[in-house]
């Protein structure tokens, strides 16, 4: 992995452009991001958030807001929405500057201190970058063979936004993993009338989740495939049939959700000279990438052993963001500190001028 020599930590000038130089440029909102924003702040780094939707919070706002996470810290169960607004009111304290509808097409270094990010509205210029988009560019799976786009909107949903327009309704979900397990799970809080088809009779979901399903009611159909939709303007009923048997049935539903994957991409990071696996962007235990001052966290990186969990990406977000404040502060230590024991400057600023204003 290549060095360049110690980067002393400037003061924080302007760009000869007119462009500030941030320490730390995080790209991609998603909780990892979030999560690097804040610890970026907590280390006293300038940090600034490039996301290319036009809101925070990555597939926990945009894929299932009100799905129901159950594998972070200190929530037993935490609706993904409320876990996006906590992660983004965690950030702010610091006030890292947000710009949304940029996606980075480019990325160089254009000397050891700086480093430029290239946006379809402009250009960055940042001492280090951490890469934080998730798996890239989402796009569920489409149901395959005949074309049902036409009730996509009218009781065929790949995603849900509003759990409560399914309300009293007959729902199939169609698929065999978390996603489609959890929704399942979550779609019962709304309506007791629900089947599960899959196509196999293993479920690819958490082992608790799993004995959640068969113990709540949903009317669970293993060995079972789509067949066919049916309704004149919107979805009234599913034709399903068993895969070993061919035996068929038709079962009226409201709505269908389809959960059978996604299909990502990393688009543009494929060209800024990273080194790349099947899984993602290689990274080693400081989470850096083969690039100086370019670090990456969350689902977007690879190295042996990888969990793609919202929990390991909360980690590798600090120890990119540790490593980051290293290569532009040499002076500085990969580990401050426990949080409740250091407190930095601006943090410190603002609790005395609490004091100030609370004493007698």
């Amino acid at each position: 992995m290549g060095v360049l020599p110690p980067v002393p930590c400037l003061d924080r000038e302007l760009m000869s452009h007119n462009q500030p130089l941030f320490d730390v440029t995080i790209i991609g909102g998603g909780p990892a991001g979030l999560f690097a924003a804040f610890y970026a702040g907590l280390r006293g780094m300038r940090t600034k958030i490039i996301e290319s939707l036009d809101h925070l919070g990555g597939q926990l706002t945009t894929l299932y807001p009100e799905k129901f996470i159950y594998d972070v810290a200190g929530y037993p169960a935490v609706l993904a929405k409320t876990l996006a607004a906590e992660l983004i009111r965690q950030a702010a304290q610091y006030q890292p500057d947000i710009v949304l509808n940029e996606q980075v097409h480019r990325l160089r270094r254009l000397d050891p201190q700086t480093i430029e990010l290239e946006t379809q509205q402009g250009r960055h210029y940042s001492r280090t970058v951490v890469i934080t988009a998730g798996g890239g560019a989402f796009t569920p799976k489409r149901l395959p063979g005949r074309e049902y786009s036409h009730y996509e909107g009218r009781g065929l949903h790949y995603f849900i936004t509003d759990l409560l327009q399914f309300r009293g309704k007959q729902i199939v979900v169609i698929g065999g993993g978390d996603s489609a397990v959890d929704w399942a799970l979550n779609l019962k809080r709304v309506t007791g009338r629900i089947t599960i088809v899959h196509r196999r009779d293993k479920f690819r979901a958490h082992e608790d989740s799993v004995a959640k399903l068969y113990a709540s009611g949903v009317d669970i159909r293993t060995f079972h495939e789509l067949k066919a939709l049916h309704g004149e303007t919107r979805v009234e009923a599913v034709t399903i049939f068993d895969n070993r048997t061919g035996a068929e049935e038709t079962l009226p539903a409201d709505a269908v959700l389809v959960n059978i994957g996604f299909v990502s991409t990393l688009g543009p990071i494929h060209e800024w000279g990273l080194a790349l696996d099947e899984n993602g962007i290689v990274v080693n235990s400081k989470m850096e990438t083969n690039l100086p001052g370019i670090f990456a966290a969350g689902d977007v990186v690879s190295y042996p052993g990888k969990l793609k969990l919202i929990a390991t990406g909360f980690g590798e977000a600090a120890i990119a963001v540790n490593h980051a404040k290293v290569f532009i502060d040499p002076e500085s230590d990969s580990f401050p500190g426990h949080s409740s024991t250091t407190v930095p400057r601006q943090r410190k600023a603002g609790r005395a001028a609490m004091d100030e204003a609370e004493s007698p």
